[in-house]
């Protein structure tokens, strides 16, 4: 028996052209999957997928409806199935405390970090209730459970998923689909291009192995929440942020 293996299922990850989700995008691959590298900059999905072997690149803008169905559809009649989803896309925002943030910066946080975690859950739920199997892992933040300042809409939306996983996943419970998402303190990835030096330094002052996460210890759990073993497993957050968050 091959614990955690994904052999034949087709599985979706959102902003898997870098950091993060590349790094979720390669270990199920390495576990059998059939992984769609989604992602707003379809030329850099395009080169992460050609160095992952049974990966192929597809143009996402999760923030859009129409391209969320687009997409879901295409791949569910290309692949005849759709048995994992990893909400990973995700953005920073403007670095600033909330009397300096301008509505056009907080919707166009809220558009991707939960708006786009909605609609990709949504499109795909039909196609595995169908079928009566289903894994949605969404990568929330430690922020969301403790609030980062000068990051309000980060912290917010972040929050926003934690919920959103914990009600969803109650309503497809009796059918064999599993929705729980994945809390990390700060990663080493890009998205730390968007903030300032001394917000980096708060976020790993405060975690008690003094150093960030990285990309493939984040994979490794999502990879388990994504196979058939976390079969009783459901609307749980879980935290990888070396001791920040004990709760």
């Amino acid at each position: 028996m091959h614990f955690l293996d994904l052999t034949g299922q087709v599985a979706i990850v959102t902003g898997a052209a870098t950091g993060i989700g590349e790094a979720i995008a390669r270990r199920l691959a390495s576990a059998g999957a059939i992984v769609a590298i989604a992602d707003v900059d379809f030329i850099a999905a395009e080169t992460t997928s050609s160095t992952i072997e049974q990966s192929f690149a597809v143009a996402l803008d999760v923030s859009s409806a129409a391209s969320v169905n687009d997409v879901v559809a295409e791949i569910a009649s290309r692949r005849g199935r759709i048995d994992i989803l990893v909400n990973n896309a995700g953005i920073a925002g403007k670095a600033a405390p909330v009397w300096q943030q301008d509505e056009a910066e907080w919707n166009r946080v809220v558009g991707v970090n939960l708006n786009g975690v909605f609609l990709c859950t949504r499109a795909v739920l039909p196609h595995m209730r169908e079928r009566r199997y289903g894994r949605i892992v969404n990568i929330a933040s430690v922020a969301g459970k403790e609030g980062n300042p000068n990051m309000t809409a980060y912290s917010a939306t972040k929050a926003a998923v934690i919920g959103f996983t914990k009600a969803a996943a109650k309503e497809v419970a009796t059918e064999n689909i599993c929705i729980n998402s994945v809390s990390p303190a700060v990663v080493a990835t890009k998205i730390l291009d968007q903030l300032t030096p001394e917000q980096v330094s708060y976020m790993t002052e405060k975690i008690p192995m003094r150093r960030t996460g990285k990309p493939e210890e984040i994979a490794a759990i999502v990879h388990f929440l994504s196979s058939p073993d976390a079969s009783f497993v459901t609307g749980q957050t879980y935290d990888a942020s070396g001791g920040r968050c004990t709760y």
